[in-house]
């Protein structure tokens, strides 16, 4: 398999890092000819082998991408490497600072060394919001820096045609999120591919997939996206409901900050809509909403669940999102996110 690199250890257990990275950034001119930095193995990841590498010009991250993830039977093309430095770099010449920058990229070997964030400037949103520490600011300021990306890729034919990766979407995204809905629930599979059917066909603007707390660092000049390995031209409404998702599962494990998490909510929103001048509100608004409840489901019956709930927080999920997604596509649903945050309140009192 082209790209593919096989993990070596050493006798005391410690990985070696790959002669193949090594050469990657030898040749990127990143790393001396003689040099053998330091390198050090980052887990806790499901997707991609990374590394921080102590190089002699500077610190640098050092990512590929694996064939199977590390949670059940998932494979992913290992190609969607390319299309994450591709989004980097597109991103970052229309939105300076919104992701890191890439120092070099190697398509045929599937590998991206990008800028290091240091831990000590730059919080992970996720680590902040589990910890009790919900800032309204910092939702807002994703909510503008997702809207302002989207707005400023939004009808452009070239982007559109570059990240042509449906492909890639759905073995990343449609299938292990709704697909697995729909086989563990298959009472709900018609409505689910209807879903799926509006997703995949509204192609409105540069999607990044991922848009999670945990792919989100705070920095000085704002929000930094990570981990855009499921870059593709569709439909926003993905993304605002993916992040918005992880705000409402946040309220089972934060019981004390349910006001804070419903203006972080409220402020994230409000934001991005200043910026979605492409397409009617309304209909924007819909489909994230229909969206939301299909992805609370997903986080606890899809192929990859949220770590952080217990066997009780899960079941109030379901109790939630099950008859909403068989209503989704009926008079009776909720058709702003607004609608369906006050619905989780209720539920949750």
């Amino acid at each position: 398999m082209i790209g593919a690199v096989v993990p070596q250890a050493h006798s005391d257990g410690r990985r070696v890092f790959p002669t193949e990275y090594l050469s990657f950034l030898r040749e990127a001119g990143l790393v001396g000819t003689h040099e053998t930095p330091e390198a050090t193995p980052l887990t806790g990841g499901i997707s991609s082998d990374i590394w921080v590498v102590d190089a002699a010009r500077g610190r640098l991250v050092i990512k590929h991408p694996l064939a199977e993830l590390t949670v059940g039977n998932w494979h992913a093309p290992l190609e969607r490497s390319q299309y994450e430095a591709h989004w980097f770099r597109t991103v970052n010449a229309l939105v300076p600072g919104a992701c890191p920058t890439v120092l070099a990229s190697d398509e045929r070997a599937n590998l991206i060394a990008m800028q290091y964030l240091d831990p000590a400037a730059h919080t992970l949103w996720k680590t902040e919001l589990l910890a009790g520490r919900v800032n309204v600011a910092l939702a807002a300021a994703v909510g503008d820096r997702l809207g302002l990306i989207h707005e400023r890729t939004a009808a452009d034919p070239a982007l559109a045609a570059q990240f042509d990766t449906e492909d890639l979407f759905v073995a990343l995204r449609m299938h292990p999120y709704f697909e697995t809905l729909a086989q563990r629930h298959p009472e709900l599979s018609s409505t689910i591919a209807q879903i799926v059917t509006t997703t995949l066909t509204t192609r409105l603007a540069l999607v990044h997939g991922d848009v999670s707390p945990k792919n989100i660092l705070t920095g000085a000049d704002g929000p930094i996206l990570l981990d855009a390995e499921c870059a593709w031209w569709g439909d926003p409404a993905f993304d605002l409901a993916f992040c918005l998702n992880h705000l409402l599962l946040k309220f089972l494990v934060l019981p004390q900050h349910h006001e804070e998490l419903s203006t972080a909510f409220g402020a994230l929103l409000v934001a991005y809509q200043q910026h979605t001048a492409w397409e009617s509100p309304a209909a924007l608004l819909d489909r994230t909403a229909t969206l939301l409840p299909a992805l609370l489901l997903a986080r606890v019956d899809g192929r990859s669940p949220v770590e952080y709930l217990d066997v009780t927080q899960r079941a109030t999920v379901r109790d939630f999102a099950l008859p909403r997604v068989a209503a989704s596509l009926t008079v009776h649903r909720e058709t702003d996110p607004m609608d369906i945050l006050a619905a989780w309140k209720d539920h949750l009192s």
